[in-house]
């Protein structure tokens, strides 16, 4: 049987990123996953240059039923102790929007510094190799796996989610979670595309491809604990519904059953604007919106919701025309889901972190045990969030194994 100090099960940002921090400590460490390529979500993010974090990067923007948890480990590994480190192995960045740090040249550089981290504390790999259980034993855990038997002080589960099952996703986190008795929060797609009725949908299928920036919000803002969120970014419409950053921000905070309400127009009151314009502009309805939205969409917008096209703006009510301005300035509707793990780019949910100890991710009733990565309920914001979180919560057990 092999012996270890650590067996961390799942090698990708969040697992790498831990089993480099406890091997560089001195511990012998183990560091194990069922496929046949290395870390794939690192290398298929941000286009292929991996959005390796963002330096606004703060608790408040990560979702979890536990908000608190996060600060800890956020706290003690920021966005500028990894870009120290990508600065240490020469990689070139850069940055784009809203704070988001890209590879200049691909996201390959990403896995190899973290392979090369590895390395310099004589990490040992199981690659591809399958754990097909994980029990206890007389000096910590006993991994059976279809390499052999493997001894473990101590055992971090590094496995992710369920996005994206095409590049290996799997519940294993989850099942190992059950299986030591810890509590779940339902996970569910998150950072995905939303979808619609196709009969309520028809009308904007043709719409397919148009993009504009737009504000978005779902959920309730009102009160000392809201329960919602709003955001300021890109929409694309597609044949099944909407994507871009905008939808795939509020995607995170949707419920199913519940609208989400766009701004179509955030720097223009529509309505007080067509009211004033009556007596000057003699255009029809369809020329007057398309001067501020692409036309497609202006005239998709109009007829699905019983506007002529023909009709001249000085001839409409004012009535009419409020009723206009709300469907472009709170555009109200319903999704009837998302496009699912497939398209996801994280799952929220996971491990209750309730059942975690902060400083450590180590389980509080199961000595020994960790969780880390995308595996728990924290669920960062479209844009090297998600990734940040890798880090920290890789480091915080990497540290305290």
């Amino acid at each position: 049987m092999a012996k270890f100090d650590v067996a961390v099960i799942g090698a990708g940002a969040a697992g790498m990123m831990c089993a480099a921090t406890a091997a560089q400590r001195g511990l012998r460490v183990v560091l194990i996953d069922h496929a046949t390529k290395l870390a794939e979500k690192i290398r298929i993010s941000g286009g292929g240059r991996c959005n390796f974090t963002n330096v606004n990067a703060a608790p408040a923007n990560f979702l979890s039923e536990n908000p608190h948890f996060c600060k800890s480990a956020l706290s003690r590994y920021t966005p500028a102790d990894f870009v120290a480190l990508v600065k240490r192995h020469r990689i070139g960045y850069h940055e784009k929007h809203k704070g988001q740090l890209f590879c200049t040249e691909s996201a390959e550089q990403i896995i190899e510094m973290l392979k090369d981290e590895c390395a310099g504390g004589d990490v040992h790999w199981r690659m591809p190799c399958k754990v097909e259980r994980v029990e206890r034993g007389e000096q910590g855990f006993v991994l059976q796996t279809d390499s052999g038997e493997i001894e473990a002080t101590s055992v971090v589960i590094a496995t992710g989610g369920l996005s994206i099952p095409k590049i290996g996703a799997t519940d294993f986190g989850y099942r190992i979670a059950q299986q030591f008795g810890l509590r779940m929060v339902e996970p569910r797609p998150a950072l995905v595309p939303l979808t619609f009725d196709p009969q309520q949908w028809a009308p904007f299928v043709e719409m397919a491809g148009i993009a504009l920036e737009v504000n978005v919000e779902t959920g309730s803002l009102k009160g000392r604990n809201p329960t919602g969120a709003r955001f300021r970014e890109d929409l694309l419409f597609t044949h099944r519904g909407l994507s871009g950053p905008a939808i795939l921000q509020i995607s995170s905070y949707w419920l199913p059953g519940t609208p989400i309400v766009i701004n179509l127009l955030p720097e223009l009151d529509v309505a007080a604007t067509l009211i004033e314009g009556k007596g000057t502009i003699k255009k029809q309805l369809g020329n007057v919106l398309s001067q501020w939205l692409p036309t497609r969409l202006a005239e998709g917008l109009l007829l699905a919701h019983g506007f002529a096209l023909d009709a001249r703006l000085a001839d409409m009510p004012d009535a009419q025309l409020r009723k206009l301005g709300a469907v472009i300035n709170q555009w109200t509707l319903t999704p009837n889901g998302s496009e699912g793990y497939k398209k996801a780019e994280v799952t929220r949910g996971g491990i209750d972190t309730r059942e975690l100890s902060q400083q450590t991710m180590m389980a509080t009733k199961v000595p020994g045990l960790y969780f880390i990565g995308e595996a728990v309920d924290v669920t960062g914001w479209l844009g090297g969030y998600n990734f940040q979180w890798a880090w920290a919560s890789g480091v915080a057990a990497g540290q305290a194994v």
